[in-house]
């Protein structure tokens, strides 16, 4: 605890603050080519845990053609602005501190799991060096989402316990989010530091949040405010870089704790006077790339979602292909 406390001091006193979700794709430190495939993981395996926010897949692709979508017309985009479009595919489990009982854990995270696909645009102005993305997701939060398959299959090539208490999930129900995310560059230091002021926005079905604060670079890398044919020209170098940021945010429904808006039948949910509606997220990650290929390892800590919850750990790797 002492160790997670100064990690959280140390971060806000360095960048304040910043924005993400659980697997960001559109910060300028995930900055990438204008057509590629990436596979992102998250597990809390990485930091030796098995509960709340357990694991999260992620399958991206961005390519000129998701342009010709429909759905694209209906996603903020800046002028004057260099356009990345991209669909992205995710799958989140969460679970309470013990999957080893089939009661309802009251005071406990509540098992869910949610599958979604988005489409998004990464809009990048590179005279005004600034940032706009947004997106549309859908996709459903509850039993049909295979949250209690998924678990047990990895359980069993690890040859680690089964999970139990599944049978108590949040219920079936839609997830329709609109997001949008918002950088601007502040300090730069070519090729070796880059500080950025960010917000986001995300309102729908599944979560209504708000956040703002400043993520930043360091290390060996393209400048992501660069315009596209520059960065392609220099990928051939190897790039090496540490990133970091900090998120306090304000967050007013989660149905992952709540439930889903239009289901109220779950068997067990988060009163609304136990959640912590203010919370902060940090992370930090170390990117590597050379030529066509991108790898990233992260690690982040969340500080408690409820009342009787507690902070928790989790690590993730990215692994990406120019197309």
């Amino acid at each position: 605890m002492r160790f997670n406390i100064f990690f959280l001091l140390f971060f806000c006193l360095f960048t304040n603050s910043a924005i993400s979700q659980l697997i960001d794709c559109s910060s300028t430190f995930k900055s990438k080519s204008n057509a590629y495939f990436c596979f992102h993981y998250d597990n809390d395996y990485f930091t030796k845990t098995d509960e709340y926010y357990s694991q999260g897949i992620a399958l991206e692709l961005v390519h000129p053609a998701v342009r010709k979508l429909p759905v694209t017309k209906l996603l903020v985009k800046s002028k004057s602005s260099e356009y990345k479009y991209g669909i992205l595919i995710n799958h989140f489990v969460y679970t309470p501190t013990s999957i080893s009982s089939d009661e309802i854990l009251y005071g406990d995270r509540p098992f869910s799991a949610n599958v979604t696909i988005s489409s998004f645009v990464n809009s990048k102005d590179t005279l005004h060096h600034r940032l706009i993305s947004s997106s549309i997701t859908i996709g459903i939060i509850g039993q049909a989402a295979g949250g209690k398959e998924i678990q047990q299959t990895i359980h069993r090539w690890l040859n680690n316990r089964q999970p139990h208490g599944w049978q108590n999930q949040i219920q079936n129900d839609m997830i329709l989010t609109y997001q949008v995310n918002y950088e601007k560059r502040l300090v730069n230091l070519p090729k070796k530091f880059l500080l950025n002021i960010a917000s986001d926005i995300k309102l729908g079905t599944h979560t209504d949040n708000l956040k703002a604060g400043f993520n930043f670079m360091a290390g060996k890398f393209n400048d992501p405010y660069q315009p596209a044919y520059i960065t392609h020209n220099n990928r051939k170098k190897i790039k090496c870089y540490l990133y970091g940021q900090v998120q306090p945010g304000i967050t007013f429904y989660d149905a992952t704790l709540k439930g889903g808006l239009f289901n109220i039948s779950s068997p067990y949910t988060i009163p609304v006077s136990e959640i912590k509606h203010f919370t902060i997220q940090a992370d930090y990650g170390i990117v590597l790339s050379f030529r066509k290929i991108y790898l990233e390892y992260r690690q982040s800590i969340l500080t408690k979602e409820f009342s009787y919850g507690h902070y928790h750990r989790w690590g993730g790797i990215s692994i990406g292909v120019d197309l």
